[in-house]
């Protein structure tokens, strides 16, 4: 008979500023520049993920290099010249609620909001003669890559503001269902948004980044906030509640809550325990590592003592790096620290970039997917 014991928490994240979130929500954009942020185009998700670890890298770097070119920030405002790749947020995300507010600076605007990569929020100027042919007269808001026909391809009401005046949208995704609110009018409710990528032939992605489009006009955008869903994956329940500790044991003071994210303190860090105890589990979590970094998710850890001998650590460690280049293959990213070898590929991201980890634990048998 096993003793359930705290699972512990070792990430070495990097800390950065935020701005004041509405209640329940967290900014993705912090006022000042695009940290957090990424380039990609208008892009199958699956093709993002194709080729090594290093093609991906240079690919993602030419992207960045075509964001700078055509996104910046002013005054607290993002500001795109509308063309070039989309802004698209470093994580990606499941079942979340965004808030956002948008502007076009001049006429015949066109834009929108990508949903786990997916097209979209449609965002345009209503008044534009140009679109009348594509419906954009009905107003903002409405998923317009859906079939023609369906519920939520146009808008309920058109609850546009002029151009030059600022928009709030709020969007809700939850499993397939889109509810969008335009200036504080439902134009959306609760609608399917279909998989643009593999239509009728696979549903849309549980997971993905958001993204802003460009479509060659230009927009300002600020006050980006999310909230993501407490239960946005059925049967599970947060062990982090995106604002603080509660919950959290040993050494909290290594650690801190910002944007919705844990990170530790940078030459601080320690072992961080769940106060709850817990014996078969599936856990799952996203993490992001800075160059050469080396930490682990230790599980049936002691609340005092060696988190990783007297408990079990599962390595989380920056493998690719050239200062591992002799790791024993039982140290790799996924081991079982000591005991089982992880496979080896190209399953890890580069340092920087987000990862997702599910760790499934019954009995003595430990199954670790990275990145699907």
């Amino acid at each position: 008979m096993h003793v359930a014991r705290t699972i512990c928490l070792l990430l070495l994240l990097a800390v950065t500023g935020a701005a004041e979130p509405p209640a329940g929500f967290t900014p993705l954009f912090n006022g000042r520049d695009l940290a957090g942020w990424r380039g990609r185009p208008h892009l199958d998700p699956a093709k993002d993920a194709e080729g090594t670890a290093a093609e991906r890298a240079a690919r993602q770097a030419e992207w960045d290099a075509d964001l700078a070119s055509h996104w910046k920030v002013e005054n607290g405002v993002i500001v795109s010249d509308g063309h070039g790749v989309f802004l698209t947020t470093d994580r990606d995300y499941a079942d979340f609620e965004l808030s956002l507010e948008w502007m076009f600076s001049g006429p015949c605007g066109d834009s929108g909001v990508y949903l786990r990569g997916n097209p979209q929020v449609q965002l345009w100027d209503p008044a534009c003669e140009r679109d009348f042919q594509h419906g954009n007269q009905k107003g903002s808001g409405g998923l317009w890559n859906n079939p023609a026909g369906s519920a939520g391809k146009d808008p309920l009401v058109k609850a546009d503001r002029p151009v030059g005046e600022w928009n709030t949208t709020r969007i809700r995704i939850q499993g397939d269902r889109v509810t969008v609110v335009l200036n504080d009018q439902l134009v959306v409710d609760n609608q399917p948004l279909p998989n643009f990528f593999a239509k009728g032939q696979a549903a849309l992605p549980e997971r993905g980044p958001i993204q802003i489009q460009t479509h060659g006009a230009p927009m300002h955008v600020r006050d980006v906030f999310i909230r993501e869903l407490a239960d946005a994956q059925p049967g599970f329940e947060p062990l982090f509640n995106g604002r603080d500790l509660s919950g959290w044991q040993g050494a909290t003071e290594g650690y801190v809550a910002v944007d919705g994210e844990l990170r530790s303190k940078p030459g601080v860090g320690g072992n961080l325990l769940t106060v709850e105890e817990f014996g078969d589990f599936v856990l799952r979590f996203d993490f992001r590592l800075t160059p050469g970094a080396n930490n682990g998710l230790a599980i049936r850890a002691p609340a005092h003592g060696n988190a990783a001998f007297d408990g079990i650590e599962l390595q989380i460690l920056d493998d690719g790096h050239a200062k591992y280049k002799d790791l024993q293959p039982w140290q790799a990213h996924g081991s079982v620290y000591g005991v089982v070898a992880a496979e080896r590929g190209t399953c890890l991201e580069p340092a920087g970039e987000w990862n997702t980890e599910e760790v499934t634990v019954q009995g003595s048998r430990i199954r670790i997917v990275v990145n699907g």
